[in-house]
């Protein structure tokens, strides 16, 4: 838990301000920009799969201390270099140190919860979500000094990191099993991927699952972007976006675990990711509603109560409701991911997983932007809200006939 709140902490107290370091620090063009923050993504995401796999064969600890160090590599050269090869490789380090972590931290989660994974699962999403609030707050107070303290902190806390976690994180897992005895050591890699590949029902899950990481994407994207069209671009707005991720996080931290329990009592786990991800699609519909009132692209609403009512209002309570429906469905959504392995290869479950969903969320954000370009440019406010409410309701339907059919219940047949 501690490990993975200290790995969000240190990761948005620099990244949010990296790319106006970038531009304003060193000048580069919006092109090279683009380039370096998409090299850390392009390499986490196209890794995460060897990531798991390399978990499953060596060990989780191995490969968590191994993310670690080397994000504390990366995060001091972005502070201390300035050329675009070396600012491309520390981007690159950065991502590929989350494909060797990401994975190896949820299957060590699971392996140790038991059958507890489901309030486990709860629990790491309170702290992912802590990190997450805390982080650009402690950036902001250290790049208002100079970006490269920013980075060398951030480095510093990867660094006492994996120390810790060299010290103190056990070898051994839970169930009493080596990562060998799981990863099935004398299968060749094709052979253990060919064998995830083969597991029908988990695809079908991760693919269904792909709407509801495009949903929740929006708080990066769609609803800032809203905010800043009803209110403009002054103080009210940065205000506004904000309060648009304190309550997204705040709310996680508070309510998170007793979510988990009302509906561990009355849910089946496919209810409950069914049920989550149709509220992640009712999301936005308080921002379908407020397309009725028409507004100019500069803000229009004037001062007071009912400029933050208007303009403000739907998409905090669009981020209220999707930080309700992640908080129903994130911890048995990680569940479900480990039964489907059938306690097998499950970082590599997880790494595969992680690529289909960010594969999914970047193919889903072109999409977004494209639609709210033409709602903007055509006058179709409403475009791009009922195209994410249409996606939400999609989703939520495939997860449904999953459940019924029993496929989110089934392991994958031997080999």
């Amino acid at each position: 838990m501690m490990n993975q709140f200290t790995i969000n902490l240190g990761f948005y107290m620099l990244m949010p301000y990296l790319a106006a370091h970038l531009s304003g620090g060193l000048g580069l063009a919006g092109w090279t920009i683009g380039l370096i923050l998409g090299m850390r993504n392009f390499s986490q995401q196209g890794m995460f799969l060897v990531g798991g796999t390399l978990a499953d064969r060596l060990g989780y600890k191995p490969l968590i201390v191994a993310g670690c160090l080397l994000r504390t590599v990366g995060f001091a050269a972005l502070g201390l270099v300035d050329s675009l090869p070396a600012l491309l490789a520390a981007s690159a380090a950065t991502g590929l140190a989350g494909a060797l972590f990401n994975p190896a931290v949820r299957a060590y989660l699971a392996a140790d919860a038991g059958e507890r994974r489901v309030e486990a699962f709860a629990l790491f999403n309170v702290f992912y979500q802590a990190g997450i609030l805390l982080g650009p707050l402690v950036g902001m107070v250290l790049t208002g000094v100079d970006f490269r303290l920013t980075c060398l902190v951030s480095a510093a806390v990867f660094a006492v990191l994996s120390a810790v976690q060299i010290r103190a994180l056990p070898a051994a897992r839970g169930s009493g099993k080596t990562a060998q005895d799981d990863g099935g050591s004398g299968e060749s890699v094709l052979a253990q991927w060919r064998s995830v590949v083969r597991n029908r029902p988990f695809l079908l899950f991760s693919a269904a699952m792909i709407g509801s990481y495009v949903l929740t994407f929006q708080v990066y994207l769609a609803l800032p972007l809203e905010i800043r069209r009803a209110g403009g671009d002054g103080g009210f707005g940065t205000a506004a976006v904000a309060l648009l991720f304190a309550v997204s996080g705040l709310s996680t931290i508070l309510f998170q675990t007793r979510v988990t329990a009302w509906c561990r009592a009355r849910l089946a786990p496919g209810q409950a990711v069914t049920r989550g991800v149709l509220i992640m699609g009712l999301a936005f519909v308080p921002l379908l509603a407020a397309t009725a009132l028409p507004v100019p692209d500069g803000g229009g609403y004037g001062g007071g109560a009912a400029r933050w009512l208007l303009a403000a209002g739907p998409p905090v309570l669009a981020a209220l409701l999707l930080a309700l429906g992640t908080m129903i469905a994130y911890p048995f959504e990680m569940d479900t991911i480990v039964r489907l392995s059938g306690d097998r290869l499950v970082a590599t479950h997880y790494g595969l997983y992680n690529t289909i969903c960010g594969v999914g969320i970047t193919l889903g954000n072109l999409l977004t932007g494209a639609a709210l370009d033409t709602a903007r440019a055509a006058g179709l406010a409403a475009l791009p809200w009922l195209a994410l409410l249409a996606l939400g309701l999609l989703s939520a339907a495939a997860l449904r006939a999953l459940h019924r059919t029993g496929r989110l219940e089934a392991a994958p047949e031997p080999g």
